[in-house]
């Protein structure tokens, strides 16, 4: 497929595209501007000197217009993307650069908003949609803001973006790649349009070897392997201790179910009623310790009511984060459901141990490294394929273990739970295995260097 072709079937399935991503916002909720002008690259005015804010009606946005000169452009796709760059996007700014920070999805904006919220008002970041990739939409975009250079984090290459900026003469760097043996079938089903994109990259600083390796098939050559950015977490010390404290005063054991995927909570409440039932029953028996308060934490808010319903039918006792539940409540529920955004750390320093779920569905795994930060051991399903290195290393550190299915996660952890040298030599482990994998920030900013002039 060559790059005419692309773009014309990409302007083709448009209507369509731009349909299901409006029932995807409806669903999701927040603000999208699924057809506003600036996913088509349409700007009324050109930036003004100075610099003025206005505070809009809706939570966590700032509408700020700024006169940017040469900002550096960092594109973080979604909520994920937009954390892990925080790192690098604060290095950027403590340096005095300007950033311009873009996104397709209202949970990454969100999230961007809340985190940079101090720089949005000094003027030094602002916020804008990514275009779609059509050719005039990136060319309006690139002409609009100028910036210097713009940095895709993980894997956001689009054929008439790249194109375009190699026609302007605007560096484009890829910063904490990642090339999955799904993203390389694809690639190379694409063909041209997408060996073309890739080759016009000036520069990829992937997160692994394998990464690589798997990149320079594509004919990619311009790389240097710099590490996972995730590991260099913006730690919230006062969720931290909030959590901390929350843990202590129940004095009760905590397991955090996270990140959980459409089709897992369902079979991880089904292992907890079991667990609940065989608890009862031995009422009144000497048992080893009595079930632990599991936290649900779905890693989509759209889904917050939906597993909210699965954990009414399945008769289980709980509350949820939003109902602000006493102390009290937390010391009998069985399940805290965590519909609340941004406060992983909070629920992972209540917790002793995490099952990191969008493993057990085939939806590749979701991030580990936060919990192991805090010394929290992990538990991960048989999908980790968006994590693979970083997963086989924590396995092999002993700071993660593997089930096969919900149902032994839960019996695996209340194995580790009931075994007090176990479970610390796992939390020893995740610390030591995540500082020998700190520093990523620094050696992408070492590597960003000629691009940032």
């Amino acid at each position: 497929m060559n790059r005419f072709f692309y773009t014309n079937t990409l302007r083709l399935i448009a209507p369509i595209a731009l349909w299901l991503l409006e029932r995807r916002a409806r669903k999701a909720g927040g603000k999208w501007d699924i057809r506003g002008d600036e996913r088509f690259g349409r700007y009324p005015h050109p930036a003004p000197a100075g610099s003025s804010i206005a505070h809009g009606d809706d939570e966590g946005y700032a509408e700020t217009i700024f006169t940017f000169r040469r900002p550096v452009w960092v594109h973080a796709v979604s909520l994920g993307e937009t954390r892990a760059a925080h790192p690098l996007i604060q290095a950027l700014l403590d340096q005095g650069f300007p950033v311009l920070l873009t996104h397709m999805t209202a949970t990454g904006r969100a999230q961007g908003a809340r985190m940079f919220a101090e720089a949005i008002g000094q003027g030094m970041l602002c916020q804008a949609w990514v275009p779609y990739d059509f050719p005039e939409a990136v060319r309006g975009f690139l002409e609009h803001w100028k910036p210097r250079c713009g940095i895709l984090i993980e894997r956001e290459i689009w054929p008439n973006m790249v194109a375009e900026a190699n026609r302007q003469k605007m560096p484009l760097i890829v910063a904490s790649a990642r090339f999955s043996e799904s993203a390389y079938k694809q690639a190379h089903w694409l063909g041209s349009v997408m060996r073309n994109a890739l080759a016009g990259l000036d520069l990829v600083l992937t997160q692994s070897r394998v990464d690589s390796a798997r990149l320079d098939d594509l004919g990619v050559k311009r790389m240097q392997v710099v590490g996972n950015l995730k590991f260099d977490l913006n730690i919230s010390y006062s969720q931290v201790h909030a959590g901390q404290v929350v843990r202590q005063v129940i004095n009760r054991q905590v397991v955090a179910i996270a990140s959980t995927r459409d089709g897992e909570e369902e079979y991880f409440l089904k292992a907890i009623k079991a667990l609940v039932k065989n608890h009862e029953r031995q009422a009144g028996q000497e048992v080893a310790l009595p079930p632990p308060l599991f936290m649900i934490i779905p890693r989509h808010p759209q889904r917050f009511r939906e597993v909210e319903t699965l954990i009414q039918q399945s008769g289980l006792t709980y509350r949820c984060r939003s109902q602000n539940p006493i102390n009290d409540d937390l010391k009998t529920i069985d399940i805290l459901l965590c519909d609340s955004v941004g406060d992983m750390f909070f629920y992972y320093a209540m917790s002793d141990l995490a099952i990191v779920a969008g493993s057990f569905g085939e939806y590749g795994g979701q991030n580990h490294i936060e919990p192991c930060a805090l010394g929290v051991p992990v538990i991960v399903g048989p999908h980790t394929e968006n994590f693979q290195q970083s997963v086989e290393d924590a396995l092999s550190e002993g700071a993660a273990r593997r089930t096969q299915n919900e149902e032994e996660a839960i019996k695996l952890a209340l194995k580790i739970l009931n075994n007090e040298e176990q479970r610390l030599g796992m939390s020893k482990a995740a610390k030591q295995w995540l500082s020998l994998h700190e520093g990523a920030t620094d050696r992408i900013m070492s590597a960003l260097k000629p691009y940032l002039r």
